[in-house]
């Protein structure tokens, strides 16, 4: 799911109209102590699927627990600066991204980095053993979410195969019409068939990164209130998650630290959640008439969003009294977030810088106008959306592995050379051999993304003053 221009605008429309609808009331939600909880649940949130953490294998929960301690102790998470309506906002929750070698994942116009796992054919260098060990831990995770995604799936379109099946011939013990009875179950056929091959379940379910969080509530000073249903403190928004390949699946490995009895709040006391618990929220996108559901996540639980719950619903993190660990595992739609994409990227643009064999200078292949505009679109590309991303954050890589370091030094030398680039442009267009029309529509698709730069490297220059 990719933000789209002017979504945040649409989003914020929306909420202050359902704001509006609400006035000083909540809307309702449910919880496992409500009667009606499963079966809201079953009708209109069925594409949530709970696996508590006695299903999950004991060792798995050991050494993916011991990986977030692991993290932790070496200060591996960190609170990231995003971007939200042109102001900066420190998150509450601190993060680091781990997944695929060369893989990056970006979200609030923050661009973050993998810490490469394990994997065949890269040789990736570890800080300390101890991070080898923990990220060993997190592909071992991923493999077996991966596979209860796909069972997960395979479980759902198997069920509503079934009850549109029986809905099919309960309907035509109405009608004894054979045509109708044919038509029918040609078109379950046609529906059902696609949905349920593998290529397409193996591609929303391949994850190819995770997101981990960590928040202690008692540490921050502050936690914003959830505001429709008054379901209390919240460490996450409600939000989709974005940058994902479409109706791809979402897993989430919830580890709370064990509390002592005097956290617990006596369940007869308290409407609504338990406060001392995490929960995940989740509500229907935009809509006042469906209940909301809270629920709770107990030490080494695991969820799943499957299929386009992610589109149609939202969800919240909703803060408990402990800290809180989760690994969130997304198959993150990277066509232009990889190292190989922007390579490929830069390898395009500076096929229009020649070097003359007798003098070894520089020139321009092409000055035409579409060839121009590519080649500086790439500039502005590789400069905002991969260096001044990775240099903001820091050296905050250098914690687990220096496995980045090289491809951005790389990175920057080719942005060098667009820059050079740039400056054999302004040159040309200021030579007198080239009509006046010639230099104008030069002009026309230059100066835009020159423009754009200089704003662009303004704001970067605030957000870096502010940090």
């Amino acid at each position: 799911m990719k933000r789209r221009a002017g979504a945040s605008e649409n989003k914020a429309a929306k909420k202050q109209k359902l704001l509006e609808e609400l006035g000083e009331s909540w809307l309702p939600y449910l919880t496992p102590r409500d009667a009606e909880f499963h079966q809201l649940w079953k009708t209109r949130y069925s594409k949530l699927l709970l696996r508590k953490a006695e299903k999950i294998p004991q060792e798995l929960h050991h050494i993916v627990q011991e990986a977030f301690l692991t993290l932790q102790n070496h200060g591996c998470f960190f609170q990231d600066l995003v971007r939200i309506k042109g102001k900066d906002f420190l998150t509450p929750v601190s993060r680091i991204l781990i997944g695929n070698p060369g893989c990056t994942y970006k979200y609030l116009n923050t661009r973050l980095f993998t810490v490469p796992w394990p994997m065949e054919d890269y040789e990736i260098k570890y800080c300390h053993p101890e991070l080898f060990a923990a990220c060993k831990a997190l592909i071992r995770l991923n493999d077996y979410l991966n596979i209860e995604a796909v069972q997960a799936l395979q479980g759902q379109i198997f069920s509503e195969t079934k009850e549109t099946e029986d809905t099919a011939v309960s309907d035509r013990e109405q009608d004894f019409s054979t045509f109708i009875k044919g038509s029918l179950l040609e078109d379950q056929s046609n529906l059902y068939t696609p949905r349920n091959d593998c290529n397409s379940l193996k591609h929303r379910t391949s994850y190819n990164l995770t997101l981990l969080n960590y928040m202690d509530p008692l540490q921050m000073p502050y936690l914003k209130q959830e505001p429709y249903f008054g379901m209390g403190n919240m460490a996450v928004s409600w939000h989709h998650d974005e940058n994902l390949v479409e109706r791809s699946t979402v897993a989430v490995y919830s580890y709370s630290c064990e509390g002592s009895a005097s956290d617990k709040v006596n369940e007869q006391d308290v409407e609504g959640r338990d406060p001392a618990d995490w929960h995940v929220g989740l509500k229907v996108a935009w809509d006042i008439k469906t209940p909301g559901l809270a629920i709770p996540l107990h030490p080494g639980d695991c969820y799943f969003m499957l299929d386009d719950l992610n589109m149609t619903h939202q969800h919240c993190v909703l803060a408990g009294f402990q800290p809180r660990f989760s690994s969130t595992h997304r198959v993150a739609e990277c066509s232009t977030g990889t190292l190989e994409y922007i390579f490929g990227q830069c390898e395009i643009a500076l096929q229009n810088l020649q070097v003359d064999s007798d003098s070894v200078a520089l020139s321009l292949k092409s000055l035409e106008v579409q060839v121009v505009k590519e080649v500086e679109g790439i500039h502005n590309e590789v400069e905002f959306e991969w260096l001044r991303q990775f240099w903001f954050q820091g050296k905050r890589y250098r914690k687990c592995t220096d496995w980045w370091f090289e491809p951005m030094a790389k990175l920057e030398e080719f942005w060098k050379k667009m820059e050079f680039m740039t400056s054999l442009v302004l040159c040309e267009v200021g030579k007198g051999e080239r009509t006046m029309e010639q230099r104008n529509e030069i002009i026309s698709c230059f100066l835009p993304l020159l423009t754009e730069r200089q704003e662009l490297r303004k704001e970067w220059t605030a957000r870096q003053s502010i940090k």
